[in-house]
């Protein structure tokens, strides 16, 4: 019924399938699709405790009405506007390194949540987005029983 196939086949089939999905992340993955030359990305940090999924993204100088979290499916979305300040008319500038405009970022993520139970904050220029993993994405622990 099921065909066994052999060690060196399972490891090319493994060995693609990870390409497979390192590049389907980096076209849509963590990126958000791809980057604008002029664009800016928020970094980002995703962590897992024992309940939760924790989604951490720098937003320094954004208000939070300007932006919007989603989830369909497995992938979360951050989107939002950075809005440039008012140029002074007498201003005359030497250096221009902040970066401005839309962004959207998109991950995958690794267990299934809880939709109705996700929670969002922000506090000093950082969004913390809590998603309650489902009780089956919970890891199970099992006990050994010694005789």
């Amino acid at each position: 019924m099921f065909e066994i196939l052999p060690i060196s086949a399972r490891r090319e089939l493994e060995s693609l399938r990870r390409e497979m999905d390192r590049l389907w992340e980096n076209f849509f993955g963590e990126r958000g699709g791809l980057e604008p030359v002029e664009g800016w990305m928020p970094a980002l940090d995703v962590t897992e405790t024992k309940d939760n999924l924790i989604v951490k993204a720098e937003l320094p100088g954004i208000d939070p009405k300007d932006v919007e979290i989603s989830l369909s499916g497995n992938i979360l979305t951050i989107k939002g506007e950075k809005k440039q300040e008012k140029e002074e008319k007498d201003e005359n500038y030497h250096l221009v390194e902040r970066r401005y405009g839309s962004f959207v970022r998109s991950i995958r993520l690794p267990v299934e949540v809880q939709e109705d139970k996700i929670e969002a904050s922000y506090k000093n220029g950082v969004l913390k987005v809590v998603l309650p993993k489902s009780e089956k994405a919970k890891r199970k622990e099992i006990k050994i029983k010694v005789e």
